[in-house]
């Protein structure tokens, strides 16, 4: 097997930045999105500064284990009080979900 070849990308090549790869305590890249109408800081934690730590998801609602690489995203103007840890795939999703209705086992499903 050959080795793999690291070519120069583009100029013009979509992903982040040279500005946006500012690297922080917990060794991802930021940037800033624009999501529901606000700015929102968005970090990519690695899986190895999340270890002994669990978060619950507000996309989807379930635990992310400890050691696996996630998102952290919180709004620019509330700062990091208000930040969330969220699974990669439901931040990528989160304008394609829905809020999920809880009933209870014994509910109409209508």
């Amino acid at each position: 097997m050959s080795p793999r070849r690291n070519r120069p990308k583009a100029a013009g090549s979509p992903g982040p930045s040279a500005e946006d790869d500012r690297t922080g305590r917990y060794g991802g890249w930021q940037a800033t999105e624009d999501w529901q109408g606000e700015e929102w800081s968005v970090r990519h934690v690695a899986g190895a500064s999340a270890e002994g730590k669990t978060y619950r998801c507000p996309g989807c609602d379930q635990l992310i284990p400890s050691a696996v690489p996630h998102v952290v995203a919180w709004p620019e103007h509330a700062g990091v009080d208000d930040r969330r840890h969220w699974h990669k795939a439901c931040w990528n999703a989160k304008d394609r979900r829905t809020t999920r209705v809880q009933r209870s086992r014994n509910a109409p499903k209508f």
